[in-house]
């Protein structure tokens, strides 16, 4: 009996100790990559300058701000970028569960965020942005102006949070940003919240909307790359490429191709 009680209880140690070295095993995502020679990106590519889609030389191709940064990334680190395109809430689900290696998509850091998730340096200052009807740009000039209307706001996005600097404002949570705006064309809202160049960006291409005056205070200091938890080698990877683009003036190279680029759709 004796003899069974002590081979039971080595049997369950070894089990413990094999899930234990299997926790440890865990790798931060910055070997993965070195090892795969690729690094995968996560994107919504609906947000123009930040990330979009774009017919080049007849293929259609993701491009944009971000898009760019990553870029800069991956050369640095030597590998091939790999862009996943998917819903705004999908890319925070993919980082949540490590299924990328990062993740661009005008992301804001917020404390409910950075307990699922690391970010990196910030690489753009958030600007809120108001999308009116064309038709209602003298209507809607004040806060106050929209005190109960509806307002579109890309779920999951951290705009949900601005949203409340409204009164009584009413939500319409849509995952893409471009049914956003055409929920505005056609009257289902009053205004749209979104980061100012993207506002910028959909009115230069479509002259039914127009970016409002009404000052909004974002919820972040600005846009990061997010990075699956356990990764910080790869994050301070990532912080170095964006010193050099900072220091290299860089950064606002890129808004501005990429500004210019979105102007050209």
């Amino acid at each position: 009996m004796k003899q069974r009680k002590l081979l039971l209880l080595l049997m369950v140690c070894t089990l413990v100790m094999t899930v234990l070295a299997g926790c440890g095993s865990k790798k931060d995502k910055y070997d993965t990559v070195l090892e795969n020679k690729k690094i995968v990106m996560a994107t919504s590519a609906d947000y123009p300058p930040f990330e979009f889609h774009k017919d080049i030389d007849g293929k259609d191709q993701i491009v944009g701000y971000d898009i760019m940064v990553a870029q800069e990334i991956a050369k640095d680190l030597g590998v091939e970028l790999e862009i996943q395109d998917m819903k705004f809430d999908v890319v925070l689900e993919s980082i949540n569960k490590g299924n990328v290696d990062m993740a661009l998509a005008g992301i804001d850091r917020s404390p409910e965020r950075e307990k699922a998730m690391l970010f990196s340096d910030i690489i753009y200052q958030a600007e809120v942005g108001v999308l009116v009807r064309a038709e209602d740009a003298d209507k809607y000039k004040a806060i106050e102006d929209l005190k109960g209307k509806k307002v579109g706001v890309q779920s999951g996005s951290t705009f949900e949070e601005v949203l409340k600097q409204i009164p009584d404002a009413q939500a319409d949570r849509l995952p893409k940003v471009n049914d956003l705006v055409l929920s505005l064309e056609t009257n289902r809202v009053d205004a749209v919240l979104v980061e100012k160049p993207v506002a910028a960006a959909y009115a230069s291409n479509n002259n039914k909307v127009t970016v409002s005056s009404i000052a909004l205070k974002p919820i972040g200091d600005g846009y990061s790359v997010a990075i699956p938890k356990g990764s910080d080698k790869l994050k301070d990877a990532i912080n170095k490429t964006i010193k050099r683009l900072k220091d290299e003036g860089k950064l606002d190279q890129f808004i501005t191709e990429a500004n210019a680029l979105s102007e050209s759709q």
